[in-house]
């Protein structure tokens, strides 16, 4: 297969600055290549922009809320305007609260732990272990997994419409698959929860660095993504959206930041008074840095013009389709079917392939960062491959020779900082590892797919 640079550039726009696009690997086949970073599903990586802003403000790093010091006002005006910088990028409502958190799980485990008791949450098969997992102390309704959008909407309708008409009620669903990258319907999701008496939590976490998202025009009530998938370091999320259930549920941690006053009583216990605003649920000193990289990326994803940002993105997308269509043994996972519009993630299996082989092998002999495994969401991965729950595989490589079939399948993803050498390279590698073979052996080690140090399989 021959892939042209020219049929892969984009007139609409260059790919962001990143950190570590000109990082050098090592190759087992020997000499260094450009590493090609395909994994931005997994982690994004951090924007040249934020780490300029992050390394400028970093001399007049002070810890915020706390300090009548010039550093310290300093940071908390920058920890605030933050805030207001997330909210404007989200769309909030005036009576919306931005609070953050270390991630995307941490924001939906809040939420889960700020639900009125009695509530009742309904969630998809197909959701990322961060969004289907959280809601131990809640009723939950595990929906099917659909398949079309319209499927989707009336499997929900369905559902809601057999709960419990009286009590209060949640939606968890994603915006955009971290598996198959498809779009979901979650305007029209939102309908049917309100119709219903339900409210809807959206899981960003591969929407948002990927597509605008607006909580008003949306319609839902909550908001969870992370930093370290918006092109921010590691270590920072958001939870964002109506303040009424948090402002009424217990602070998700107590201690310092939480609490307005604290005082003795006489039989010697301690009354505590907690803050009702967004510090309710960020006790302890914060992240500032982390706060303020996803300001950063918000902002440098806005100045790009996130409309341009998309068409390219979108041009990057048909051309790997495109590619993976041309070599038979791909098979690419989908839920909605070819003309289901999706983001930079694509999950894929290769016939006569152990996928963790072919990922190990993408590394190891081109350079190519890609993510192999069920990518914490194994009930959805098993649906997409027909597997039986109780088949073997796992988050990682599976234990299985090289040239085994898994149960897994490999993902690649990429965005707004990925150059068009690295989709062509990807490609062109694709199909000759499926054509010719792979030119090295590999093994199974500490769970890992990795080079035999040993002969060449076969010669260059």
């Amino acid at each position: 297969m021959s892939v042209s640079t020219a049929a892969l550039d984009s007139s609409v726009c260059a790919p962001l600055p990143v950190l570590g696009q000109d990082v050098t690997v090592p190759l087992v086949t020997g000499g260094e290549v450009t590493y090609a970073a395909l994994d931005y599903a997994a982690s994004a990586p951090a924007l040249q922009r934020v780490w300029d802003d992050v390394a400028a403000y970093a001399p007049y790093y002070g810890s915020v809320h706390r300090g009548a010091g010039y550093l310290s006002q300093l940071s908390t005006d920058l920890f605030e305007n933050s805030r207001r910088t997330v909210a404007e990028f989200l769309g909030c409502r005036a009576d919306d609260q931005v609070v953050f958190t270390r991630s995307t799980t941490d924001s939906l485990n809040l939420l889960a732990a700020a639900i009125p008791a009695g509530c009742q949450v309904f969630v998809y098969e197909t959701e990322h272990h961060a969004s289907l997992l959280p809601w131990r102390d809640a009723q939950v309704t595990y929906l099917n997994a659909p398949r079309t959008p319209g499927q989707a909407v009336e499997t929900l309708e369905r559902a809601l419409a057999d709960r419990d008409p009286y009590g209060p009620a949640l939606v968890c669903v994603t915006g955009a698959s971290n598996v198959t990258g498809e779009l979901w319907p979650v305007k029209e999701l939102a309908a049917a929860a309100h119709a219903h008496g339900a409210r809807i939590v959206l899981d960003a976490a591969q929407l948002a660095p990927h597509h605008p998202v607006d909580i008003a025009e949306l319609d839902v009530d909550w908001v969870a993504f992370s930093g370290h998938k918006l092109y921010a370091p590691f270590g920072s999320g958001v939870l964002a959206g109506r303040a009424d259930w948090l402002q009424a549920a217990e602070p998700y941690l107590a201690g310092g930041g939480a609490s307005r006053k604290v005082a003795r009583r006489a039989d010697g216990g301690v009354d505590v008074d907690w803050h009702t605003t967004t510090a309710r649920h960020e006790a302890g000193s914060p992240n500032v840095i982390g706060v303020y990289s996803i300001a950063s990326a918000c902002k440098a994803l806005t100045e790009a013009g996130f409309d341009t940002l998309v068409a390219r993105e979108q041009e990057l997308v048909r051309r790997v389709r495109e590619g993976l269509a041309e070599v038979p043994e791909v098979q690419v996972l989908s839920l909605f079917g070819d003309d289901a519009p999706r983001v930079g993630v694509i999950s894929f299996v290769v016939r006569g392939w152990n996928s963790s082989h072919f990922a190990a092998a993408l590394s190891a002999e081109y350079g190519i960062g890609v993510r192999d495994g069920l990518f914490c969401a194994h009930p959805l991965v098993r649906t997409l491959l027909g597997s039986d729950p109780q088949d073997p595989g796992e988050c990682g490589a599976p234990e299985a020779e090289p040239g085994e079939r898994s149960l897994n399948a490999i993902r690649v993803s990429f965005g707004a900082g990925t150059p068009d050498e690295h989709i062509e390279r990807f490609l062109r590698a694709v199909s000759e590892l499926v054509r010719q073979g792979a030119q090295w052996k590999y093994r199974t080690e500490d769970g890992r797919c990795v080079p035999d140090r040993g002969e060449a399989v076969r010669t260059v």
